[in-house]
């Protein structure tokens, strides 16, 4: 099995699993080079876990890059499945990926997810000229003639951005959604620039894409996609609160291995919200654009396989898997 998974996953991925380092007391894996998402989750959880005491030794950071993160689950799920002082870094793309089967057949029941403590929540945004004042007006439109709006966002078809509209859609009742159009661009700057340019009636990604566009005035958000409205842009509706029971959000959180105890588990999960809780985490998230969500334990556990059957529920319904 571990040889057919190095061949999946390509030399590179294999020199990776071997790059980790066992020198500190604990671990956290990024399972991507250093900068971005899961770097970040995991170098700011590691410092203020240290700072606040919630371990008594620092945490060493190993970034270990390949398959869109498939290389770390991997090396967890394979190779230290019952590791107790390991955490590893993920987000939504995560488990979209696991839904999608991206990592070589392992499957989401393979690690147990233990906590997110922040989000980039997601947004539902038209030009700043849209006839679309809020989200039932779309929705009722995409109704009546679903080719008449077209999303642009981020991610490939069937990635984290083309499942935010779908999902409001099906809550709003309306199961054929392979109608729903999508067109799949480089990032959220360029779905952006199709929607204010009018190639497309919206555009489907997070709010750390739109911040910098809501302030010119170029966009509008019809809605963001959190349980609560997000602190510093309390005048955008939730979609829940406009009738269309979807949370969507671009999740900051950690899965760790296994075979850990319940016990060890629940000590990830209590670590987790005392940083959560903690003002240098309350600062972080403020300095990177995220809002509050946090879920722990056996919470964040009972959502994941939520998110993960509804992704391949919509996944399959839209033809990305069998």
């Amino acid at each position: 099995m571990k040889m057919n998974l190095m061949k999946t996953l390509g030399s590179s991925a294999a020199i990776a699993l071997l790059s980790g380092s066992t020198a500190f007391a604990y671990e956290c894996i990024a399972p991507a080079n250093p900068g971005g998402g899961w770097d970040f989750t995991c170098r700011q959880i590691a410092n203020i876990l240290y700072e606040i005491k919630a371990i008594d030794a620092p945490m060493q950071v190993t970034n270990m890059a390949g398959a869109g993160g498939g290389v770390a689950f991997a090396n967890v799920a394979t190779e230290r499945t019952d590791d107790a002082d390991l955490i590893v870094a993920a987000s939504s793309a995560t488990t979209t990926r696991l839904a999608q089967n991206a990592f070589a057949g392992m499957t989401a029941d393979m690690v147990r997810f233990v906590g997110a403590i922040g989000a980039d929540p997601g947004v539902i945004v038209v030009a700043k000229d849209s006839p679309f004042k809020n989200l039932s007006e779309m929705v009722e439109a995409i109704k009546a003639n679903p080719g008449s709006v077209a999303f642009a966002g981020g991610s490939a078809v069937g990635g984290f951005d083309h499942m935010k509209p779908l999902q409001v859609m099906k809550a709003a009742g309306f199961n054929d959604i392979t109608k729903i159009k999508y067109i799949g661009v480089d990032g959220g700057a360029d779905a952006i620039t199709q929607t204010v340019g009018g190639f497309t009636q919206a555009m489907t990604g997070d709010m750390s894409e739109i911040v910098g566009f809501l302030k010119s005035g170029d966009v509008r958000a019809l809605a963001v996609l959190t349980e609560e409205r997000v602190p510093g842009f309390e005048d955008i509706p939730t979609a829940r609160e406009q009738g269309f029971d979807v949370v969507a959000v671009n999740w900051r959180g950690l899965y760790v291995p296994k075979n850990i105890t319940d016990d060890q588990f629940n000590t990830w999960a209590d670590r987790l919200a005392k940083v959560a809780a903690s003002a240098e985490w309350q600062k972080a998230m403020t300095d990177n654009g995220l809002a509050p969500f946090t879920k722990v334990g056996g919470d964040f556990q009972g959502w994941v396989d939520g998110v993960v059957a509804s992704t391949v529920e919509l996944s399959k319904e839209i033809g990305v898997i069998q």
